[in-house]
């Protein structure tokens, strides 16, 4: 059936000049999607590609060699998810109304594609992008899944003071070298409206370097002194978190699945509310409290080297979690934790009963990104013959666009049709989420 088209009958049009609403898609912008030319080869739904991950080993003292097993390590992006915008018009509407007017009518679609596409890949920070399939109808769905496997697992910010201070972003970035970061400059997503107090706070020590003629809507540059790149976003997901976060509950943790800290995948906490399905959710970031009666502070080892450094033991749920009559909830982390000598041991110590977790309360995520391990996949689509088809691939980006056309036979029904397909990823280690108010003052 056509759609009711509402469109103004004259034949000339006065072009106003009014600007598209664009969003500040930054994220299908800054992505690293350089795939050995993955962006030229026809794809389709469900389509992968690897790259690799630097394996990890351990130096011991001395000597004597222990011998270790040689694992390689990769991450993989799965073309999974697909959208489209399209447009039905008769013969007479195309011939005395639309002609002359495609390019804006295209421009308007590729822009609302546009920013479906950035809203998911951005949803990395939240480390929420929904694992998708395709229906009995040729519709790709998404299955309820996530790809827990993907985006950060340390955190910056409590999600209630706002962060809109030089020193604060210096402190961020402090605390996500402390960790272990790769030469060359991190990508720092920023939500657009925590921008101002940020620039107010600096008064004038916000100089950008970058080219004022060239510069796009959504690239902050950089401020002297910093070594990060700086991007504004208005598309930064919202974690929704369970009600420990949201009540400030401190939580105390009563026992692991591995006593020995070989493997810790499962942790057992009391304090919560009781009888709550929602008591911790999937994507909540937790993280152990510092100063407890009896207990060193846990730190977690560079990633390299495996040294004692100073940033907390945080970590990510990876499935909702609800809790008991009693209080006690179990919940799952990401990454496995591991005091036990060898390449994964990422702990101080062991974790031990009596020690003391607490959860973010409900938070808008941005995100700094280190090596460029923000990946993302968009291969170009196959023509849809018999249909006219067109598809353009952006060399500088390694973005893919699919625009065909055609008509149905005897229906005086013109359609055009712009789609893509594409997968993303962020690497774990590589990343942290920072974690704002709701609200900015």
């Amino acid at each position: 059936m056509l759609p009711q088209n509402i469109l103004k009958q004259v034949i000339t049009y006065n072009d106003s000049g009014l600007a598209y609403l664009e969003n500040l898609n930054c994220f299908i912008s800054t992505a690293n999607k350089k795939f050995k030319n993955f962006e030229n080869i026809e794809g389709n739904l469900g389509d992968t590609v690897q790259f690799d991950v630097p394996p990890r080993s351990i130096a011991m003292n001395g000597l004597v060699a222990s011998f270790q097993s040689a694992q390689q390590r990769f991450g993989t992006i799965t073309c999974d998810q697909a959208a489209n915008s399209s447009m039905a018009f008769t013969a007479q509407q195309f011939v005395f109304n639309v002609r002359d007017y495609m390019e804006k009518f295209g421009m308007s679609r590729v822009e609302e594609l546009s920013t479906k596409i950035e809203k998911n890949v951005a949803r990395n920070a939240d480390s929420s992008v929904p694992v998708m399939t395709v229906d009995s109808n040729g519709q790709s769905v998404p299955t309820g899944a996530l790809h827990t496997e993907s985006g950060p697992f340390r955190f910056y910010g409590n999600g209630v003071d706002q962060i809109n201070s030089f020193q604060q972003l210096a402190s961020m970035l402090a605390l996500n070298a402390e960790f272990g970061v790769p030469a060359g400059s991190p990508d720092v997503y920023l939500p657009n409206l925590a921008i101002p107090g940020i620039v107010g706070t600096g008064l004038n020590q916000f100089v950008n370097d970058r080219n004022e003629m060239m510069a796009n809507s959504w690239d902050l540059g950089t401020y002297k002194g910093s070594n990060a790149r700086y991007y504004r976003s208005n598309l930064l997901p919202i974690h929704r978190s369970g009600s420990v976060g949201n009540e400030e509950l401190t939580l105390t943790v009563v026992s692991t699945n591995d006593p020995t800290g070989a493997n810790i995948t499962e942790i057992t906490c009391s304090g919560a509310p009781t009888s709550d399905s929602n008591a911790i959710l999937s994507g909540d970031m937790g993280q152990f409290v510092d100063g407890v009666s009896g207990f060193a502070d846990m730190r977690y080892l560079t990633w390299t080297g495996h040294e004692e450094c100073g940033v907390p033991v945080q970590f990510r749920i990876l499935e909702k979690a609800g809790s008991n009559g009693g209080g006690q909830v179990t919940f799952s982390v990401f990454p496995p934790l591991s005091s036990q000598i060898g390449p994964n041991q990422n702990l101080n110590q062991n974790i031990q009963a009596g020690m003391k977790i607490s959860f973010l309360p409900d938070h808008r995520c941005g995100m700094v990104v280190s090596g460029k391990a923000l990946f993302m996949a968009m291969p170009k689509l196959p023509d849809e013959s018999p249909f006219a088809t067109g598809t353009k691939t952006n060399m500088a980006t390694g973005a893919s666009l699919r625009t065909y056309y055609g008509t149905l036979f005897g229906k005086n029904t013109r359609g055009n049709i712009t789609d893509a397909i594409w997968g993303s990823y962020a690497q774990p280690e590589y990343c942290m989420r920072i974690a704002f108010p709701l609200n900015f003052a």
